[in-house]
Formats: C-alpha cells, sequence, structure tokens
C-alpha cells in the first residue's frame, strides 16, 4: 500500500513557524511604536500643563514676590531701623516705590488694617462717599437746581432751561499719628510689630476724622457739616444748610417732642429719603428712644442682629460722639441722604518715619495719612435745631 505524505513535508511547518514570528516580531514592533509616541505625547502634555500652571499662578507669583520683600524690609525698619532694603526695593507690579522723603510705604497689611478700621468707624465714613485720588484736590461738578427736561414732537423741539453747575474742589490734607514703643519691646522676637502698629495708627486716625467730618473747620484738616452755615430750612440760599427748630430753646417741645423729628425727616426732598440717615451723639439717642408715639410704642427700632443699625422713624441711626450735646441752639441731630451730601477724599497710601531720637529710650512712629472732606450737595442733609 502506498503511503501518502502531506505536500512539502516538514517545510510546510517551518514556513508556518517563520510566518508566526514575523507576525509577533512585527506586533511587537508596532507595540514599542505606540509606546514610543503615547510617551512623546504624554511629555508633551506634561511641559503644557507646566506652561499653564505657570501662566495661571504668575499673578499670584508677582504679588507674592512684593509683598514678602517689602513685609521683610519693613518689619526690619520698624525693629531695628535698618531701612537698606526698603531704599532699595521697587515694587514693580504694583508701580509704588518705597523710599521717599516723608518716611517709608507701610507694608501692604498694615495699609488695609488701617483702612478696614476706619471703614467699620463710627463716623461718617461709613454714610459719606469715599473717593481715591493721586492728586492734592478733588473736584466734583454738582447741579444746583434741576437739569431742564421737556417734551418734544417730531416737529417741534423742546425749550428747556440749562440746569446750573457749581465746581467743588476738596483737597486733601495731612492726617498723622505717632504711637511709641520702647527699643525692648520691639527686639522680642514674639512681638508682632506691624499689628500692634496698624492698631495704633488706625485708633488714632479714626477719632481724628470722626471729628473733622463732623465740625472740622476746613483749616489743615477737613471740613465738617456743622462748619458750614445754615438757615432757617426754606430760606436757605446755596452754600447752606437748612435747620428745623425744635421749638424749644434747648429741648424738645414738651408737649410733642417727636414733631420736630417728623418735620426734620419731610424737609428732606423726596429724592434723597430713600437713602437717608440719623447722626446723632449716645446722649441724643438716649433722650430720643424713650419717645413714645400716641398709641404708646417707642419711636427707636433696636437692630434685629449685629451689624445692622438702629432705626428711628424708620430710617438708620449712626452713633457719632462728636455731635454735639442738647443745648441751647445746639445743632444736634443730622439727617440726610450723606452719599450724596459729603465727600471724603483720600490718597490710598499709608506713610511711616522711625524716629529713635525725639523720644529716648522709646522709638516714635510717626504715620501719616491724606485725607479731605465736604459737603457737595447741601440739599441732601438738613440739621435739627434746639430753639
Amino acid at each position: 500500500m502506498t503511503e501518502v505524505k502531506p505536500a512539502g513535508g516538514g517545510d510546510a511547518s517551518a514556513d508556518l513557524k517563520g510566518a508566526m514570528m514575523g507576525f509577533v516580531g512585527e506586533l511587537r514592533g508596532f507595540r514599542d511604536d505606540i509606546q514610543k509616541k503615547l510617551q512623546a505625547q504624554e511629555e508633551r502634555m506634561n511641559m503644557l500643563d507646566r506652561k499653564t500652571a505657570s501662566r495661571g499662578r504668575a499673578p499670584l507669583s508677582a504679588t507674592a514676590e512684593t509683598e514678602v520683600p517689602h513685609q521683610k524690609a519693613f518689619s526690619a525698619y520698624l525693629r531695628r531701623g535698618d531701612d537698606d532694603g526698603l531704599r532699595g526695593l521697587v515694587i514693580e507690579e504694583k508701580g509704588l516705590t518705597v523710599a521717599s522723603d516723608g518716611g517709608f510705604l507701610a507694608a501692604p497689611q498694615v495699609a488695609e488694617t488701617v483702612q478696614n478700621v476706619l471703614r467699620s468707624g463710627a463716623s461718617l465714613r461709613r454714610l459719606a462717599n469715599v473717593v481715591a485720588v493721586d492728586s492734592s484736590a478733588y473736584e466734583v461738578l454738582v447741579d444746583k437746581g434741576d437739569i431742564g427736561a421737556g417734551w418734544a414732537s417730531e416737529a417741534d423741539a423742546a425749550e428747556t432751561a440749562p440746569g446750573g453747575i457749581e465746581r467743588i474742589s476738596i483737597p486733601v490734607h495731612e492726617l498723622s499719628a505717632m504711637p511709641k514703643a520702647s527699643q525692648r519691646l520691639l527686639d522680642d522676637a514674639a512681638f508682632d510689630v506691624e499689628a500692634w502698629l496698624a492698631e495704633r495708627i488706625a485708633d488714632r486716625f479714626a477719632r481724628s476724622e470722626a471729628a473733622a467730618f463732623i465740625h472740622g473747620d476746613g483749616v489743615a484738616k477737613p471740613r465738617g457739616i456743622l462748619a458750614y452755615p445754615t438757615a432757617a430750612d426754606g430760606s436757605a440760599a446755596d452754600g447752606q444748610i437748612g435747620t428745623i427748630a425744635t421749638g424749644s430753646l434747648g429741648d424738645f417741645d414738651a408737649d410733642a417732642p417727636a414733631d420736630a423729628l417728623i418735620d426734620l425727616i419731610y424737609a428732606l426732598g423726596a429724592e434723597y429719603r430713600a437713602n437717608a440717615s440719623f447722626v446723632m451723639n449716645s446722649k441724643t439717642a438716649a433722650r430720643i428712644r424713650k419717645m413714645k408715639d400716641g398709641e404708646g410704642r417707642f419711636l427707636w427700632t433696636d437692630a434685629l442682629s449685629a451689624g445692622q443699625s438702629a432705626q428711628l422713624l424708620g430710617y438708620p441711626v449712626l452713633i457719632g460722639e462728636d455731635m454735639p450735646d442738647i443745648a441751647m441752639d445746639a445743632l444736634s441731630v443730622a439727617f440726610g441722604d450723606f452719599r450724596a451730601a459729603y465727600t471724603i477724599v483720600e490718597r490710598p497710601d499709608l506713610r511711616v518715619l522711625r524716629d529713635p531720637f525725639s523720644a529716648k529710650p522709646h522709638v516714635l512712629f510717626y504715620a501719616t495719612k491724606r485725607v479731605g472732606g465736604g459737603v457737595t450737595d447741601f440739599r441732601a442733609v438738613k440739621l435739627l435745631r434746639f430753639a
């Protein structure tokens, strides 16, 4: 019997084996190529991520790089009088130079702490319009009367009277404080000299500002609301603040004490009443908060939560201790839209000069800030006169 063998015999098996090995080699090459491409792509993505993160962090890094050296140099100046760091430091990101013949710019943390205290203090700053300037004065245009207006058709043009415009200039003045500390205290590493300095400066600035915004005479200080001419409401001319009389010399009227407060409210124009507030000191507030209406309800409403103001006849009350006490012919209560009535102008920089010589063995810190203030709309405020 004849034996039948597959065609090609052992050669076919070798060819199949060779083909399989070639396929496996190509597969490995394809896999290696894919891995190389994936690795290259991952490297490109990592580089892109680093660039993106760097761009995203640039503003923050710039801020940190400017504030930290300034803070360190300022701390060295306060503690040891070492001003080399401040004289050589230029804060490019904020466009500030720290060296000046009037002292050195305070570190941002100190300046911001002082500003926060001033904003939260019991002064007209909480109610008034506050403007930051870089010049020595601020000029504002105020309408002396209503702006002309009228109706017009396609054929006829309306004839309107021009509104009067008045230019008011508010200069800035130098406000200073001079806290002092012993050199031994400054040498104590545990003593936070920046926080101590900010607290002392803010306290003195707040008290000086609050007094000036009420009765400052405008000479080397802001002009307060009580330093302007006054006249009986209805006859007040330009540049005068209208007043309402209580009807009793040095006191409220005995029979109807609240009537003067109601008259004061409605003496103010309706366009100002929506944002109006009362301003008075604690002694006056103690008198008024005892008043009741005809049904025995108190006119004064206490604040419902922390941070809110008490209300009198539906309007907020600011307790300003620099307002005068109730006395003969005193202007003890102010009512108005103080954001429209009074403008505070300030330069944002705070400067500090270290003086180790004038009060030995103590070190004086002469801090200065430039602030101004004045009435810009006399129609927006009224005063209660005890007369």
